[in-house]
């Protein structure tokens, strides 16, 4: 079974249809014990960080998610699900994460013809091929919508990264656990291909 966690700010929805779509089942739960029972665990996310942290607190789901990436489960942070994983975030004032990844996130500083959030399709340039990228070809293109990026201490757990202005890390990767700043849901086939291969681990 393949849990995606509700904590009231993500694209569920599309993430659940996005798995029904290459075949794959996956339950929309808030229930920290039908998490533990999952095979593998998404984590999506659209908002806030410093609501997000406070929600996934409130509804006990924080130990859930950390005693799954510690018992080897695959699993699978999307968009502000990767932003939560890292030490810390300075969106909107300086806030605790989830502490899995040492870094933290921080938010875009271009030069005023970037507009931001970077919002569209970005290419990406694939650093370590992570086992979810079997099938995706050099330069695949992928949906973004952030303001904040994750910078890792550990240039090692960066798999993927995409270029606004100047590279930025776009997925991490280590061993079961991958992240990304992109949505796999919103990226046609490349998406449904990452979701498929994330499934069939």
């Amino acid at each position: 079974m393949i849990a995606i966690i509700d904590y009231g700010m993500g694209n569920l929805r599309s993430v659940q249809k996005g798995f029904e779509k290459v075949g794959h089942n996956a339950v929309v739960t808030r229930d920290p014990a039908e998490v533990k029972r999952a095979e593998k665990i998404v984590l999506p996310g659209v908002g806030a960080f410093e609501d997000a942290i406070a929600e996934l607190n409130r509804l006990g789901l924080t130990n859930s998610i950390l005693r799954a990436i510690d018992s080897g489960k695959p699993f699978l942070g999307i968009c502000l699900g990767l932003q939560l994983l890292f030490e810390r975030s300075y969106e909107n004032g300086e806030h605790a994460g989830l502490g899995v990844l040492k870094g933290e996130v921080v938010r875009f500083d271009l030069p005023p013809e970037y507009s931001v959030p970077h919002m569209g399709w970005n290419q990406a340039i694939i650093r370590r091929r992570p086992p979810i990228f079997g099938g995706i070809d050099e330069g695949a293109y992928f949906y973004f919508v952030h303001s904040y990026y994750v910078v890792p201490e550990d240039d090692e757990v960066i798999a993927v990264e995409a270029d606004y202005h100047k590279p930025f890390c776009a997925m991490v990767w280590r061993d079961n656990l991958f992240a990304t700043q992109f949505h796999p849901e919103k990226s046609q086939a490349d998406g449904l291909r990452i979701l498929k291969n994330f499934a069939e681990l």
